[in-house]
């Protein structure tokens, strides 16, 4: 008994308790006058902290950790999977940007133009810190803790993954309507795996890809291509 309320305790906060913290954060005024490189830390460390209570959670109340999605699967069958997740995802972001660029869809959150890196250190803290961190904290918590969790609440693995989806959409509130809808889209795609074949590796490592290309390419390469329109005008 008291193990399945520390499993809904748990699972209410990654609903609910971390979307009002992102929430509150999210204020441009007072992230103009950090360095970029300890807004980074803090979102390293609230992630792996996050995942570490997640993983004494699942310790505690689940007899192993296949549950959750740390199943091995065929190297062939990894690497297919990975490179799909990640050219649909990025071709997903690519659309949503032009989309975006001809005002079509609503445009970035200011939060996001901020945490957009810039220079070669912040470049170095998103690629090696950044997206590896969401990779694993944010697939473990939602494609495999919260997943597994909500699939059970419901008898549903379609309710599941709407759960665990609209869950991981609302994490990145500070990212605006645009990016929760985005973030809702790509956690339903990268559940996709974890329901067929229960390992959350394909998903892990496509999500550290397209982190990586978002951060270091896509985003930077936007706000770049916007500036030089701003100018034109």
């Amino acid at each position: 008994m008291l193990l399945n309320l520390v499993r809904i305790t748990f699972s209410l906060f990654l609903i609910a308790g971390v979307p009002a913290l992102s929430w509150r954060s999210a204020r441009p005024s007072e992230l103009r006058e950090i360095p970029k490189t300890s807004l980074y830390f803090s979102a390293l460390v609230s992630q792996w902290a996050l995942a570490l209570m997640g993983a004494v959670v699942v310790i505690l109340s689940w007899p192993g950790a296949s549950r959750a999605g740390f199943q091995t699967i065929a190297f062939s069958g990894f690497l297919r999977w990975t490179l799909l997740l990640t050219v649909l995802a990025v071709l997903g972001l690519g659309f949503f940007l032009l989309l975006e660029h001809w005002g079509w869809w609503p445009k970035e959150s200011e939060v996001v133009r901020i945490l957009i890196p810039e220079n070669t250190r912040e470049k170095l803290w998103a690629l090696f810190g950044l997206s590896p961190t969401a990779g694993i904290c944010e697939e473990f918590l939602y494609r495999g803790f919260l997943l597994a969790e909500a699939t059970g609440w419901f008898h549903s693995v379609f309710w599941g993954v709407v759960v665990s989806s609209v869950a991981f959409g609302l994490a990145h509130i500070y990212q605006g309507v645009n990016g929760i809808f985005r973030a809702a889209l790509l956690g339903a795609l990268l559940a996709y795996p974890v329901v067929r074949m229960g390992s959350l590796y394909p998903s892990m490592t496509a999500h550290f890809l397209i982190d990586g290309i978002a951060l270091l390419w896509l985003g930077p390469k936007f706000v770049e291509q916007e500036q030089a329109s701003g100018l034109r005008e």
